[in-house]
């Protein structure tokens, strides 16, 4: 197959993978690839190119599949750095296509404009894969191999830096038979010893992470046949509806959860890598009976000890294991325990956040049960965002997983052009959202059916909550902020403000129901403080 150039070439790509919107920033190294995505797909200029990563990311979480972002060469690719190490540690589908100077210069170092210094290399550090095109005829074997990569198990970001006379040039394609790889479940005396540890069981838990989301099904038949309870990481939620009063959730370092995993006599873990923020700095004491499941095998003991380890995907694994799982029965009581543990933790919770229970509430009650709810890092996500506000399918749950501020809105926007037709929220705090302020112009171009809730409390809560705790003066944490309602009013946003916990229902009400963009304040000095004012859980040395 002939195409005339690359941007030709790229848009056939995009269709044989199902993406159908690309986020980016048009450069004079890549214009004619974003000429062609905008004439043939859908090519949404957003202001940065982090946010164009971070856009596609949650457009490929949303979807269940891989996104697409484009970017320009040297800075930049630079600036899309940090949002591909977001991809990375999430281990999300993301094909990052880049441009690149011209091919005769490449590495020349003369300071051809928009040329830097081993771009490769830099891209080779935060992608799971990266590779440059070095011809017209390699093109499309590039491409299919970076996106390859990327929907590869456990994933991550793949990047492609294109000079850009090769982008020019007329290009010669043949379509690669890839297919997708064949992950089997362990058979023989490593299933069989593991099956039997499952087996004996009569207190059993399950962990589910990131790994487990695309076996919801064989998740939730472990839990039926054994009777066990089940505990999630911030990744794993919703891969079993949390609706299911089996699923005690993201709270296994509540004081509740940690005494249900003293209790339990097995712990089956599912595709987690047991991260510091959710294991108490890996303070957190699992059972010794520790079967752990994971399809990277350098994940199995590498943070805890286990009894058996089982390497392959999630799925596989437990339809493997469920004959042994069908053989126990739970200990009396235990599910009554699972439950009862479910209730405290979701009670202590709205207890601390106090008033801010209201805007989970009223959150929950505006969106139809299918609808993304993307989170940036700031106090309303972390404390109950993560938590107590429910997920019912894992692809409603988009977060930055590697824990930077600022990605939310970014991310919020790639999930709603995702879901046309079905409203998202983003939750985002005044400091984070000044990381891409920008970007509410991006919101107002698209036009997304998407409910920014911007918690404003002057600055960087966490960390002025930690300082306030441990120290003796706030350094850096307190921050100008803007007159929302003006900002709204210049980008073309309607706006409504959140002032009290009685006004929360009607105002995300109207805000969700409206169709559009809404910018909704949350005025954190007027609604009042938490009860518990919150401090993420990692550890001071000095305290």
């Amino acid at each position: 197959m002939r195409y005339d150039n690359g941007g030709d070439l790229l848009v056939a790509v995009l269709r044989e993978l199902g993406i159908d919107t690309v986020f980016g920033i048009v450069s004079v190294h890549n214009l004619p690839l974003v000429e062609a995505v905008d004439r043939e797909l859908r090519f949404v200029p957003v202001r940065h190119e982090a946010t164009a990563v971070n856009a596609a990311d949650a457009h490929g979480r949303a979807r269940g599949s891989i996104g697409c972002a484009l970017t320009s060469t040297g800075t930049g690719a630079g600036n899309a750095a940090g949002s591909l190490v977001e991809a990375l540690s999430a281990g999300t589908s993301v094909l990052h296509v880049t441009g690149q100077v011209e091919s005769r210069y490449l590495g020349s170092g003369r300071g051809f404009i928009h040329e830097t210094k081993d771009q490769l290399g830099m891209l080779t550090a935060v992608s799971a894969y990266a590779a440059t095109v070095p011809s017209a005829a390699d093109a499309g074997r590039v491409l299919r191999e970076a996106a390859r990569a990327a929907l590869a198990a456990p994933g991550g970001p793949a990047s492609v830096e294109w000079p850009v006379d090769l982008q020019y040039a007329a290009q010669t394609d043949t379509a690669l038979d890839l297919p997708a790889p064949i992950f089997t479940a362990p058979l023989g005396d490593e299933l069989a010893a593991a099956g039997e540890l499952l087996a004996s069981a009569r207190r059993p838990l399950v962990w589910a992470g990131g790994g487990a989301t695309g076996a919801g099904a064989e998740l939730a038949e472990l839990l039926a046949a054994t009777g066990a309870g089940l505990l999630t990481s911030n990744s794993g939620r919703g891969a079993v509806p949390e609706d299911d009063p089996r699923v005690v959730g993201n709270f296994a370092t509540t004081p509740a959860g940690r005494a249900l995993l003293a209790d339990a006599d097995v712990l089956v873990s599912v595709g987690t890598h047991f991260r510091s923020n959710e294991t108490a700095d890996y303070g957190l004491e699992l059972p010794a009976a520790h079967l752990q499941i994971d399809i990277d095998p350098a994940a199995l003991g590498r943070v805890y000890p286990a009894a058996h380890t089982l390497c392959g995907d999630a799925a596989d694994v437990l339809r493997a294991l469920l004959p042994y799982a069908r053989r126990t029965e739970a200990e009396s009581g235990w599910s009554r325990r699972v439950t009862g543990v479910r209730d405290e933790v979701r009670a202590d919770l709205r207890e601390a956040i106090g008033p801010q229970a209201a805007l989970c509430d009223a959150i929950r009650a505006a969106l139809p049960r299918e609808a993304v709810i993307a989170r940036d890092v700031t106090i309303a996500s972390s404390s109950w965002g993560n938590r107590l506000l429910e997920m019912y399918d894992p692809r409603d749950n988009v977060f930055p997983r590697g824990g930077g501020i600022g990605q939310g809105l970014g991310m919020g926007i790639g999930a709603a052009l995702a879901r046309p037709g079905t409203p998202t929220v983003v939750l985002a705090g005044d400091g984070g959202l000044a990381v891409h302020l920008g970007e509410l112009l991006t919101l107002a171009q698209e036009r997304p059916e998407l409910t920014l809730i911007v918690f404003n409390d002057g600055g960087y809560g966490v960390l002025r909550n930690m300082q306030d705790r441990y120290g003796e003066r706030r350094s850096g944490v307190d921050l100008a902020t803007p007159d929302f309602a003006l900002l709204a009013q210049a980008c073309g946003l309607p706006y409504l403000r959140i002032a009290a916990a009685e006004q929360a229902g009607p105002v995300v009400a109207e805000a969700v129901g409206s169709g559009g963009p809404v910018l909704v304040e949350v005025d954190l000095a007027a609604l009042g403080p938490m009860k518990s004012p919150f401090t993420p859980p990692v550890k001071i040395p000095a305290a």
